[in-house]
């Protein structure tokens, strides 16, 4: 007579060898970037209510944007709206200065690090 141990070991045996050998699949939402996998454990970014990728692509006034897009600073200069701020200066003749967005707040030009003045 076989013990029960032994009966009941097979089944089991037989579970993890055909799950050692499966892949598995990554299901991405229908809205989610395309490439993209399941992200496990943090929350998709979002801008507005679309997802982006945000190795890809960043939210400027939720508006998803590559991050490679520049914008015009006043008359003579450019910056990049995914890393940069363009902030008019309010004192003496009218100028622009770029500003860096620091990463994990809400950026805005009075207390934002200079990266450039614009030439006038």
């Amino acid at each position: 007579m076989i013990p029960r141990r032994c009966i009941l070991g097979v089944p089991v045996c037989i579970t993890i060898f055909f799950l050692q050998g499966s892949k598995a699949v990554a299901v991405s939402p229908p809205d989610a970037p395309m490439g993209s996998g399941l992200w496990l454990c943090q929350p998709a970014p979002r801008c507005g209510d679309q997802v982006y990728d945000p190795l890809q692509h960043c939210c400027s006034d939720d508006t998803i944007l590559p991050l490679n897009r520049t914008r015009q600073c006043g008359p003579n200069c450019t910056f990049w709206p995914c890393l940069e701020l363009c902030c008019p200066e309010s004192f003496g003749p009218k100028r622009f200065v770029v500003k860096l967005k620091v990463l994990g707040t809400q950026s805005q030009c009075p207390s934002s690090p200079i990266s450039r003045i614009c030439p006038s």
